[in-house]
């Protein structure tokens, strides 16, 4: 997350099909949730997670080698995974950078002949601030698995679950952004970008910092709560009480610094964050014990799992249910 204050293999599926990943609603009524028979595998998602946050990538700051090899791997985590590039190549060259620094971009054609023409994008960023200066108990690297290795694995997650369900209408980009960390950088190069080629955004959904539980009554919290239906829609869609408001997102104004904002600020559609940083379950924002030791794997795929409905009901939501307030 940008400076603040204080601040699958995959489940085997013997002989289902594709189709069989998603199973029509619980009952006939076309407002109950979505069930989904994709289970996502807590031993991926620590598989990502650990190499993402690994002292070998030395705090993937943004124009440094130790973001070059995250890349990489992400890249090809695409390609394993038959998710396709959107531009010539997955990584999309900065211009607003003074080095060498790329978002790693994703793309899965949606299915219906109108709707694949609107996109969904899943987001995140994979950069992270580096090495500091001092160390702490002999440790320099700052890993970053909470910010935002958590929100980086929980996209890959989404990539595959939708490369393998084939269940998306809409046309979806699975972004990984870079230098979120340098002022928002790679969203805002690629916002500027795709709005240039007259990209037809629906919403995007940017996950930040969900390494670790809330004690609360919900599972996330969502920026810029209000100035969307996207909370209720997504609570909506999961049948459970998935998103709430948190005031110290508001004062904190943590809609204006992630990378959603530069999308909003461009196509001023619905573009917001989702967290379960709540400034007071992690102490190591920004800290070299930003550590995978210390993230809740169990609980990163219980997030990734409950979003699952949810996003494949904004894929193919036959009108546009996501809409300003």
């Amino acid at each position: 997350m940008k400076k603040i204050l204080m601040l699958l293999p995959f489940v085997l599926l013997g002989c289902k099909s594709n189709a069989d990943l998603v199973s029509k609603p619980v009952t006939a009524t076309i407002d109950k949730p979505i069930e989904i028979l994709y289970k996502v595998k807590e031993n991926e998602v620590a598989a990502t997670l650990k190499y993402l946050a690994s002292d070998e990538l030395e705090g993937r700051d943004s124009g440094t080698k130790g973001m070059e090899k995250a890349a990489d791997y992400l890249e090809e985590f695409f390609k394993t995974n038959n998710v396709k590039p959107y531009f010539n190549s997955y990584k999309d060259t900065l211009s607003n950078f003074k080095g060498s620094a790329y978002n790693v971009v994703g793309y899965l054609e949606g299915t219906d002949p109108v709707l694949k023409n609107e996109f969904l994008i899943i987001s995140a960023h994979y950069d992270h601030i580096g090495l500091s200066k001092e160390a702490v108990n002999g440790d320099f690297i700052n890993n970053g698995a909470n910010d935002d290795a958590s929100g980086t694995t929980a996209v890959a997650e989404m990539a595959k679950y939708f490369s393998i369900s084939k269940s998306n209408k809409r046309s979806i980009l699975f972004v990984l952004f870079v230098a979120e960390e340098k002022g928002l950088l790679g969203s805002k190069h690629l916002a500027k970008k795709l709005k240039q080629q007259n990209f037809n955004l629906y919403a995007q959904f940017n996950i930040e910092m969900i390494g670790l539980p809330m004690k609360r009554d919900y599972l996330a919290y969502l920026t810029g709560f209000e100035k969307s239906n996207m909370a209720s829609k997504i609570n909506e869609y999961t049948g459970k009480n998935s998103i709430g408001f948190l005031p110290k997102a508001e004062e904190y104004k943590l809609f204006y610094r992630s990378d959603n904002y530069p999308f909003y600020d461009i196509f001023k559609v619905p573009c917001q964050s989702v967290s379960t940083f709540d400034f007071e379950n992690f102490g190591y924002y920004h800290h070299v014990s930003d550590e995978f030791e210390k993230m809740d794997i169990v609980h990163m795929t219980q997030f990734i799992q409950e979003m699952l409905p949810a996003m494949t009901k904004m894929a193919n939501s036959s009108s546009q249910e996501i809409r300003m307030n």
